[in-house]
């Protein structure tokens, strides 16, 4: 009876919010599995551990499970006699990587109820077509209930969906914002009745109220994170925030603040207003100019204070490389195919689109931004060197950061920032599980770990492009002609196996079908040329 009771109110919750329900997003169609024995034939694996790739070796999974890793002897010397047995279904992958399950930290799932119209099926499939098999949901205008019902679905396999935490913002957990200590407490135990994971901070929250939330969430085992806004980052910067429990952050914002050694405050123009989007983004990309140098004492000491806290960083680099290259971004080759127009529409300059602040950029704004991610990225590289932990989050869906391609240019990225190939694998994958919490289940290829894995024709430490799903070019020298090779290949969630090019292909149906109901050419979008209010 009372789960009726909260059906019901579920329910009701939902009709008030003018949200599509859950069952909207179509059943499962995809993927083959899972299987009594499952086995994975003559696969190199990188078990995201950091340690290198092993093989050859047959992989054997046991329903959603890793059975059994079975080495099959040495790189072009295999033992017939070494095999694994035979399995009900049997995969040859010779030549293949295979890859612990993605972990996206930092993602948003929207519909077609939100201000960009796309559907979440289209979100979900992306995730699932570029190797992402688990996310933790930072928040959507959805009601908590929604995104629930979704991660139960997803959980059951009911859809294709990687698995989903959920954290709702902590001012839209209530009907009114929490305004003080006790409302706070009573919004953090509110999330955790109603499913959450986890708690995400960002605006403006007053300082009484934040750590009465956070002290909350400690008891209530919820996990915390923030985007320590410029509404609130003058007393809640990442040492403040991290004293009273907060695990991790995301983007940097609160990060330099915490490094100033002359000014209290960010330095802003006089006229400076902080909704005004434009200005916003330009200022964010002065300021880690502001902040304490590399290698300073208050440099390292933060670090330091960090390290001691376990503190995650979350960089999203990709969110903010339209800010250094915007001409990259927009012109980025999966957008012809891979975005759908109402989603590009959403891109296009506008000042009430979150993130689409394009009417007066400029080459000045580009080489500030340029500055701030050789600081930016000087410290998280320090900050994984010493020992720190630091996640892979896309944070897609805005400033032409597309859903699955943004986070595989997140792993890019940080190669950028200096890290090793296996080192972005260890931080995709296992510090991914470690910052949901899931480690337990999840992050690394292990004997008794659920099989959430990730299959590649090719070797990506050598080349990372060979995880987009657009793939990457390569001459072939017998015929003289250039070929596209890479994608992912086949994507593994509880052992179900998901080929992940049909998920590609149903994706460009999407987009294709939406472009011709509103007449458009099938070529590349561009900024003026094509009307999409049409």
């Amino acid at each position: 009876m009372l789960r009726t009771v909260q059906a019901v109110i579920a329910a009701v919750v939902l009709m008030a919010a003018g949200a599509a329900t859950a069952s909207e997003i179509p059943a499962r169609t995809e993927g083959m599995g899972p299987y009594g024995r499952l086995i994975l034939r003559n696969v190199t694996y990188v078990d995201g551990t950091g340690s290198p790739a092993q093989g050859p070796v047959d992989i054997v999974i046991s329903g959603d499970r890793i059975a059994e890793i079975r080495t099959i002897g040495a790189p072009g010397a295999i033992n017939p006699n070494a095999r694994a047995a035979p399995g009900d279904k049997e995969i040859d992958l010779t030549g293949h990587y295979v890859l612990p399950g993605f972990v996206d930290s930092h993602t948003h799932l929207h519909d077609m109820d939100d201000e960009q119209h796309v559907p979440s099926d289209y979100i979900l499939k992306l995730w699932m077509a570029n190797g992402v098999t688990s996310v933790r949901e930072l928040g959507s205008k959805r009601p908590i209930e929604w995104l629930t019902a979704i991660k139960a679905r997803s959980a059951k396999n009911e859809i294709v969906a990687p698995r989903i935490d959920v954290y709702p913002f902590f001012q839209n957990i209530e009907k009114t914002a929490p305004n003080t200590p006790e409302e706070a407490r009573i919004a953090v135990r509110d999330a955790k009745r109603r499913g959450a994971d986890g708690v995400k901070f960002i605006n403006y929250v007053p300082e009484d109220v934040l750590w009465a939330a956070l002290d909350e969430a400690k008891i209530q085992g919820l996990h915390t994170t923030m985007h320590h806004s410029q509404q609130s980052v003058a007393w809640a910067n990442v040492l403040t925030t991290s004293a009273h429990g907060m695990q991790s952050m995301e983007h940097w914002y609160g990060l330099p603040e915490a490094m100033f050694t002359d000014k209290q405050f960010q330095k802003w123009p006089n006229d400076f207003v902080n909704n005004e989007e434009e200005e916003r983004f330009g200022e964010s990309g002065r300021l880690w100019a502001q902040t304490a140098p590399p290698g300073s004492p208050k440099w390292e000491a933060v670090m330091n204070t960090l390290l001691q806290r376990h503190f995650i960083i979350d960089p999203t680099f990709t969110a903010y490389l339209t800010g250094r290259d915007f001409m990259r971004m927009s012109r980025a080759t999966w957008h012809a195919e891979y975005t759908l127009p109402s989603l590009w529409d959403y891109y296009r300059p506008s000042r009430v689109h979150h993130g689409s602040y394009w009417y007066n950029w400029t080459t000045e704004d580009e080489m500030a931004w340029k500055e701030n991610y050789h600081l930016w990225m000087q410290f998280v590289n320090e900050y994984k060197n010493k020992g720190g932990r630091v996640a892979v989050g896309s944070d897609s869906g805005y400033i032409y950061n597309l859903y699955g391609f943004g986070y595989i240019q997140e792993l890019e990225l940080l190669r950028e920032a200096g890290f090793t190939p296996l080192e972005v694998i260890h931080a995709a994958t296992q510090v991914g599980a470690q910052t949901l919490g899931h480690e337990q289940e999840l992050g690394t290829i292990r004997v008794g770990k659920k099989a959430d894995l990730v299959v590649v024709d090719g070797n990506p430490l050598a080349n990372m492009k060979l995880l987009f799903g657009t793939g990457t070019l390569r001459l072939n020298d017998a015929t003289g002609k250039t070929e596209q090779v890479g994608g992912v290949k086949y994507t593994i969630k509880d052992g179900i196996v998901y080929d992940a090019r049909q998920l590609r292909a149903e994706i460009r149906d999407m987009v294709a079908k939406e472009k011709a109901a509103r007449g458009m050419p099938q070529g590349i979008m561009t900024i003026e040329e094509v009307d999409l209010t049409k």
